[in-house]
């Protein structure tokens, strides 16, 4: 009786009419491979030109002097460039990222409040570098330290927020190496709050990228504080007059749609910047490390992005949680499902590629009852030659149960004597 039945559901199969679907070998259980053409999403219109600048190399990248780099789609996570990603550097400054994390974590878990007032130790007032000026044995806002840690890079900030999450800097340190692994950071070691230098203290530009994408899903609220171009706080002892400063990201104050986040320098590390930047609801996150100058660091930076929203693209398809087609059920209580994406389905690539970008959608039809929601029935995929592609799960919309035995023998009936079901 089997083969019979497989007979008859190819030869139902073959003449269905499916959007240029073809129709693979017999599966089993007497299932048939479905496989269709997806039409892929037309091209955006053009973006507006780059600025003039220095002469690009034979791929189109922008000559770079930086030593580490990483540009990477904030959406699909595609690298549009990478340059010793995971070569281990010091961070300088751009570890004050993680110390942001860590303290936003508290906030969002009630163990730290923007209004409270923490105390300012010897310590951190004594610190050198970059400093936001806490007086010695007051007290500050956490709402003040986060601006003054973040918008002028206070190393001071940082100690007394550390302090105030760990009771020491050297424990704060671990509990942020600690923290870094279980948000994947995967070459990152932390032996400070601040980024001053260490040869235990280390990250990798992909950690900062990743860091820097953690940061914006975890804490969208708190983001708005990277992009606040000054911050006044303090002031002068020998004038009286107060202490205004301004953030040190240089993309801030161009026309690049940047929106944050953290600048670094020590001598051994040179010049670097995790940056983002949105343009037409599309996001970059790059990780630069190594300049020789500040004037490298702003004109490279935006070379950078430019080429990044001018020479790639992200095409979407679906979102998640779209139907993308309906299977039909085989021996189930309900004769179809509808397949849902479990994501968006979009790929980052050139825009030059843009013809020969291709999307199928396969599954197997009919499917088997019983069936789970959320059971993954086929996939979804995104090609276009040199570029990884990109695979989403379908799954179903809902569960549906196997027939009763009576039911099973009479759709059995059925479907050899009147063929597949509408």
């Amino acid at each position: 009786m089997l083969p019979v039945l497989a007979l008859v559901l190819t030869a139902v199969l073959a003449g269905a009419p499916v959007m240029a679907q073809e129709l693979a070998q017999a599966q089993p259980r007497q299932q048939q491979q479905q496989q269709r053409q997806a039409q892929p999403p037309a091209a955006p219109p053009a973006q507006r030109a780059a600025p003039r600048g220095p002469a690009v190399n034979a791929d189109g990248v922008p000559e770079m002097t930086a030593r580490q780099i990483i540009v990477m789609d904030y959406q699909t996570g595609f690298v549009m460039l990478d340059r010793n990603a995971d070569e281990r550097m010091p961070p300088s400054s751009m570890s004050k990222i993680m110390t942001a994390y860590m303290v936003f974590k508290a906030i969002k878990e009630k163990r730290l409040a923007l209004d409270d007032m923490l105390p300012v130790s010897e310590r951190a007032w004594r610190m050198q570098g970059s400093k936001m000026f806490v007086p010695l044995g007051g007290r500050v806002k956490v709402e003040d330290l986060i601006r003054g840690m973040i918008i002028q890079s206070g190393n001071d900030a940082c100690i007394v927020l550390a302090e105030a999450l760990a009771g020491s800097e050297e424990a704060f340190a671990e509990l942020a190496t600690a923290e870094g692994r279980h948000i994947g950071l995967r070459d990152s070691n932390f032996r400070n709050s601040t980024g001053w230098p260490d040869p235990d203290h280390y990250m990798t530009a992909r950690d900062l990228a990743i860091l820097a994408k953690r940061m914006i899903d975890d804490f969208p609220e708190y983001f708005h504080y990277y992009s606040e171009l000054d911050f006044t706080y303090g002031r002068d002892d020998r004038t009286g007059r107060e202490i205004r400063q301004g953030n040190r990201n240089p993309l801030l104050y161009r026309n690049t749609g940047a929106d944050g986040m953290k600048t670094g320098h020590t001598d051994a590390a040179g010049y670097g910047l995790t940056a983002t930047a949105r343009r037409d609801g599309r996001r970059v996150i790059a990780v630069f490390n190594g300049w020789p100058s500040m004037r490298a660091r702003a004109e490279e930076s935006e070379r950078m992005i430019d080429w990044a929203f001018r020479e790639f693209q992200t095409y979407k398809l679906f979102a998640a949680g779209q139907e993308v087609d309906r299977a039909d059920v085989w021996l189930g209580q309900k004769p179809g499902v509808s397949l849902l994406t479990a994501q968006d389905v979009a790929i980052t690539m050139p825009r030059r590629l843009r013809p020969q970008l291709q999307a199928k959608i396969v599954y197997d039809n009919p499917v088997a009852a019983p069936i789970q929601a959320g059971q993954v029935l086929g996939k979804v995929t995104m090609s276009a030659p040199g570029v990884t592609p990109v695979e989403v799960p379908l799954v179903a919309s809902e569960g549906v149960d196997k027939l009763g035995f009576g039911g099973r023998m009479t759709a059995a009936v059925n479907y050899l004597v009147f063929g597949a079901r509408k």
